[in-house]
This record gives C-alpha cells, structure tokens and sequence, in this order.
C-alpha cells in the first residue's frame, strides 16, 4: 500500500512537472531556430550581451522572473487577453502593459544607441520569451476566463484547463522530442517560406494568434474530452506557431543588430 502511495505521488509530480513543459520546452525552441537564423554580426551582437551564453539559455528566464520582487511589474507581459467578439485592433488596453507592448518595448530599447548595456541585456531576455508568448494561442486567449485558465477540459482522463493543454500536454503529446529535434525536424522551409512566415509587424502576429485562439475555443467547448484525435489534429498549428516564433525573432535581432541588415526595426 505504501509502495503504492509514493507511485501515485510520483505520478502527480510528473504530471504538474509536465503541464510546464510547453512553456520551457517551446520557448528553448523558439529561441534555438532563431540562433540558427541570426546573422554572423547578429550571432556576435546577442553572445557579446550574454557573454557567449546561447539565446536557449534565457528563453525561459521572464517565467521565474516575474515571480520575483524586482521583476513583477512583467507579470502581464505575458499575455494579451481578448474576449470572444472583441476585434483585435479594438481590445482594450492592460496599463499594466502586455505581451504586444512588451515586445515592442524591448525592440526599441535594443535599437537604440543611447541604451546602456544592462538595459539591452535584460531587453534581449525579455524579448526571446515575449516573441515565443506571442505565438502561444492561449496567450491571446479569453479575458472573461484567464487565457483558458478557468475553461475546464479533460486530457485523457485527468481534469484540467484549456490553457494547461497548450502549455504543455499538447506539444508533448505530439512530440517526445528535445528542442533540437524540434527544430531539426520543423525548421526546413525554402528560404522563400521562410521569408512568408516572418513577414508581418507585431501586431499582425498578434492578430494572428488571437485568430488561432478564436479558433481553438470553437474546437474545444468547456468539459472537452481531449484524447488522441484532438492531439493529432493540434500538433500541426504547434509546429507551426514555434517556427514562426523562431523566425520572426531571428528577424528582429537582424535588423536590429547587423548593420548590413536592408530592414529597420521600425517595420515591427
């Protein structure tokens, strides 16, 4: 009995381990396919602030951070939340800033030469977590229930909510691959593709996502039982929104670090 006690405790610790796992293991990803994507003198500019550690590194920094006294005032930066009917472009704003400013934020205080070096060490860490938020869907989710937060489904059994699954459940689901595979295994577009799905602003990613949002709201109503067919059919916008993250993070830290770069920051 007692054996049988600490397997299932083992159990519960794994699953509350896990329901994180999107969260580290699609931000390290996110960040390692734009390291492949930077620039000779971008490479150089980013492992000069971070003192030759990896992008990967610091892509899941701001989550603990946020955590802490000194850096709770990015607690909302995470997310942008959108009620149901609410356009985009007509959402109120958080004055407590969120996932949209956040990002914008750190792109100019990195493109400005008046920056000191401390500022733009801390801009580049928040800006690789913020740009692979921005692609989460539930990061654009529902204001009336938290980002799905408080939109109760089931995942193969175990009672749980909307935006633990996308989290982590969904991603591990699909795939029991580290970041490198994932990027090894998604990051093969023509360089034409490639310059498709990094195209846009900000805001028009932000639009994106809630769009992606919208649609996986519609999908899953409250009480979903999620099993192997709702795995199967999600993965696919998954490897999508992780390589478009990483691409359009590359593309940033090249027009903001490589003086041959022909774009500005200002296109974001």
């Amino acid at each position: 009995m007692k054996l049988k006690k600490l397997f299932c405790a083992a159990l519960i610790a794994t699953s509350a381990l896990s329901a994180g796992a999107w969260s580290q293991k699609g931000h390290d990803t996110v960040a390692y396919i734009a390291e492949k994507h930077l620039s000779q003198a971008a490479a150089d500019s980013v492992a000069s602030l971070f003192d030759g550690r990896s992008p990967v590194y610091w892509a899941n920094w701001l989550d603990n951070a946020s955590h802490t006294p000194e850096y709770a005032y990015t607690k909302t930066w995470h997310y942008k939340n959108i009620d149901a009917g609410v356009e985009y472009d007509k959402a109120p704003l958080n004055n407590k800033g969120d996932v949209i400013t956040a990002v914008n934020e750190q792109i100019a205080i990195l493109s400005d030469s008046v920056s000191s070096r401390d500022q733009k060490v801390l801009a580049l860490k928040i800006l690789i977590h913020t740009v692979g938020d921005l692609h989460q869907p539930m990061h654009m989710g529902h204001l009336s229930d938290l980002g799905g937060n408080k939109w109760k489904v089931v995942f193969f059994g175990r009672d749980t909510n909307l935006h633990s699954i996308w989290d982590g459940s969904l991603m591990n689901s699909g795939h029991a691959w580290g970041y490198k595979e994932w990027q090894e295994q998604l990051d093969r577009l023509s360089p034409e593709q490639e310059a498709i799905e990094a195209a846009g602003t900000v805001d028009d990613w932000g639009r994106q996502t809630y769009e992606i949002a919208n649609r996986v709201y519609d999908y899953f109503p409250e009480g979903a039982k999620v099993s192997y067919n709702e795995v199967a059919a999600w993965t696919p916008v998954i490897e999508l929104q992780v390589l478009r993250g990483g691409l359009r993070l590359a593309r940033i830290l090249n027009a903001i670090f490589d003086p041959a770069s022909t774009e500005a920051p200002s296109n974001f």
